[in-house]
Parts: structure tokens; sequence; C-alpha cells
């Protein structure tokens, strides 16, 4: 937990070239007028199908040219992802650390493998059960 927070810390006073780059894409492509922009270019290839004979090379140029957005995509999105999940873990930790009244063994809970996370979850499911039995037999008397 304190090594990210450090992360953070250290982050926020210099983002790397790569970051600055995927937040400022990822901020032009999921504005309206960037969709509207790529299915504007939609259109037109389809219009101007009939104009190149439906040919090989005008089908190729949309396909290359949407595998290749897809492709660059796909990691500006993960980068986007990946700093969302860690700021949102940071922030979790956080307010876990704070309170009094919490489990402080689910801090940084994202670092344990499958096993010891499905352990965890069950004893949780078990206490939620648990309450929703109490809550029941409250509200029914």
């Amino acid at each position: 937990m304190f090594t990210r927070t450090i992360k953070a810390t250290q982050m926020s006073k210099k983002k790397s070239a790569f970051t600055r780059f995927a937040q400022a894409t990822a901020s032009f492509t999921g504005h309206p007028v960037c969709f509207a922009s790529a299915a504007g270019i939609i259109v037109f290839w389809a219009v101007s199908g009939p104009l190149f004979h439906f040919s090989d090379t005008w089908q190729l140029i949309i396909n290359t040219g949407t595998t290749i957005v897809t492709f660059l995509m796909v990691f500006l999105i993960q980068n986007t992802q990946n700093r969302d999940s860690e700021a949102m873990q940071i922030k979790l930790d956080d307010i876990i650390r704070a309170l009094d009244q919490t489990n402080k063994a689910l801090l940084d809970l994202e670092e344990l493998d499958e096993q010891q996370l499905d352990r965890i979850r069950t004893r949780y499911l078990k206490l939620a059960e648990q309450a929703r039995a109490q809550g029941e037999s409250a509200e029914h008397p």
C-alpha cells in the first residue's frame, strides 16, 4: 500500500510523456465529436464504394485503418483503466485505513492470489447471508 502511495505522489509531480499522451488521447476520443467523425469516415467510405466498384483496395483501406486504430486504442484504454484502478484502490485503502471499525487486512487486497481472495470472499458472503437473515427476522417478528 505504501509503495503505491509513494508512486502516486511521485507521478503526480511528473507525468511521463506516454501518460500525458494516453490521457489526452483518451479525453479526445471520448468526445462525441470524435465519435461523429469516425462515423462520418465510415459513411464516406461506404458511399464511395460504388465509385471504386467495391474493389479489394477499397475494402482494404477500411480494414487496415480500423485494425490499426483498434490495435492502438487497446493499449491506450488499458493504460487508462490501469491508472483508474490504481487510483481507486489507493482511495479505498485510505478509507479502510481511516475508519476505526474496519478490517485492516483488507488493505492492499488486490495483491493477494486467487485462493486467498476466494477465502476472504467466502467469509464476507457468509457475513452477508447472516446479516440478511437477521434483517429478515427483524422485519418479520
